[in-house]
């Protein structure tokens, strides 16, 4: 094979690896059809001569190193992190229960669930036991936020 033939191929492997940086980002078939392409450029280099191969090799490194750069610097990255934080808080006081209290699962406890104690829903947990919605439940131990809870 020539190695005109074998530039032109690394130019499109290059022109893929650059589609794949700005117009679909992520692991995708651009991307990998790129980077195959490449390798296959560079096995048809080292088969035209050792030398033109050492040549492909240095200039293929080279360019993909700076496709990494490139890829860095165009944010490709920020596109597919997730841009939202978490700065919610848990309003519910916990003031009005206490150890002994009575009220009843509104949903299935495995192990964590939801219960409603004096008219407020609150998020509990039993004792590594499963309790079905609809069960009286009462309150065991209070640590923080934390309420634990035994099946009545």
């Amino acid at each position: 094979m020539s190695p005109t033939i074998i530039i032109l191929l690394l130019v499109i492997a290059i022109g893929l690896v650059l589609v794949e940086i700005f117009l679909v980002p992520g692991v995708g078939i651009p991307g990998i059809a790129g980077a195959l392409l490449m390798l296959a450029c560079l096995v048809l280099a080292y088969n035209v001569s050792p030398t033109f191969g050492n040549y492909t090799l240095a200039a293929t490194g080279l360019i993909s190193i700076g496709l990494v750069l490139l890829a860095f610097r165009a944010k490709t990255w920020q596109k597919l992190s997730l841009k939202s934080g978490i700065d919610s808080k848990v309003d519910r006081p916990i003031e009005g229960l206490a150890v002994g209290d009575v009220g009843e699962a509104i949903s299935r406890m495995n192990p964590m669930g939801k219960a409603m104690f004096h008219d407020h829903f609150y998020e509990v947990s039993s004792k590594g036991d499963y309790i079905d919605a609809h069960s009286s439940v009462e309150i065991t131990n209070i640590e923080g936020t934390k309420i634990t809870v035994i099946k009545k």
